[in-house]
């Protein structure tokens, strides 16, 4: 029997988040959940429980970074993989989301196999 991941992506462009979600599509047994920035992340955390987390950084109310740190301080959360997704290629940004708790760090545009291939590894899935 195969095991069941849950997956939340916390994005604010429908676009992005649609590309994201069918990308995902192709990791086997990976249920994905959609929230539309921190807050809305926030709020789906707190109904349940996620494998794995991918989050933009630049979002409108909460931004992904202080989602990561929300996520950390969260008993339930504090160890689940976060993968950043976001335009920002600045050492800098990459830096600040490593610090904060990020597992990795993906640069848009997003290529799916790079994206599929994190998420395993993160969520130690043997092809």
């Amino acid at each position: 029997m195969s095991a069941e991941y849950t997956c939340l992506v916390v994005e604010d462009s429908p676009m992005m988040r649609q590309l994201l979600v069918f990308a995902l599509s192709r990791v086997k047994n990976l249920r994905v959940t959609e929230a539309d920035d921190g807050v809305d992340g926030l709020r789906k955390l707190a109904a349940g429980r996620f494998d794995i987390i991918l989050t933009d950084i630049n979002m409108p109310i909460m931004d992904g970074l202080k989602l990561v740190k929300r996520v950390r301080s969260d008993p339930m959360h504090k160890d689940t993989p976060v993968i950043i997704i976001t335009t920002e290629g600045a050492a800098e940004d990459r830096k600040r989301a490593i610090e904060l708790g990020a597992n990795a760090y993906i640069t848009k545009p997003i290529q799916a196999p790079q994206v599929i291939a994190k998420v395993k590894e993160l969520l130690k899935i043997v092809p």
